[in-house]
């Protein structure tokens, strides 16, 4: 304004600078909400101050925090994503990605995240625990599929029972490994301690289609055709 005050330029740069006062003022008030825990309120002024500023990494990782709480990780997922790409060296947003994906039960992207935030700094402590943990299960799981694909189904079973001991915390995991038990118990030739471990998977997800056909085969071994 003051270098070349032309009267074009002045009604832009005062429109920019209402504008300015503008988002001030709703940043102001979503930090307000996000305090008071009315996490929908925030997530909707954030939503308004994005649009404009769109690079702005605090901003995402603010609105993904929000995300959380109001119980919709994939798209914290996001705006963690963005958030990471647009601060250097962003550890924390890795850690946040990673771990949302291991409460998911997708082990395999949590490792690839986690391993994305020592890449950064290999002495992070959280992401450095998330990392051991993350990648036991990965091979306790690895392992066990690989004795499905063999047929040792026996060896299969046990391996997911270690997997329910390395992760009593998360509940997709300990869902996960008993529908592949209940699977192996099938493909074993142990109906009717298949029918009881798909049945259990089956009152958590009755819609579950695996534990479903596991089940039914399990059925026709006890000539339950009606089941």
């Amino acid at each position: 304004l003051k270098s070349n005050p032309s009267n074009n330029e002045e009604k832009e740069a005062q429109a920019q600078l209402t504008k300015s006062d503008e988002l001030q003022r709703l940043h102001s008030q979503a930090l307000s909400a996000y305090q008071k825990e009315d996490y929908e309120a925030a997530i909707s002024l954030l939503d308004e101050i994005l649009a404009v500023c769109v690079w702005d990494a605090e901003l995402r990782e603010l609105r993904a925090e929000c995300y959380i709480k109001e119980g919709e990780p994939s798209k914290a997922i996001s705006d963690l994503k963005a958030a990471a790409k647009l601060k250097n060296d962003n550890t924390e947003a890795f850690y946040k990605i990673s771990k949302i994906y291991y409460q998911l039960g997708d082990h395999e992207l949590s490792l690839s995240e986690v391993r994305e935030c020592l890449k950064l700094d290999q002495d992070h402590k959280q992401c450095f625990s998330l990392y051991k943990q993350v990648k036991k299960l990965n091979k306790q799981i690895e392992s066990a599929e690989e004795f499905i694909r063999e047929g040792r189904y026996e060896d299969a079973i046990s391996k997911y029972e270690s997997v329910m001991k390395t992760e009593p915390e998360v509940p997709v995991y300990a869902t996960r490994a008993k529908e592949r038990i209940c699977h192996c118990l099938s493909k074993n030739q142990q109906p009717v301690e298949a029918i009881k471990v798909c049945t259990e998977v089956l009152q958590l997800e009755p819609t579950n289609v695996n534990a479903l056909k596991d089940r039914a085969e399990a059925y026709l071994l006890e000539d339950l055709y009606e089941e």
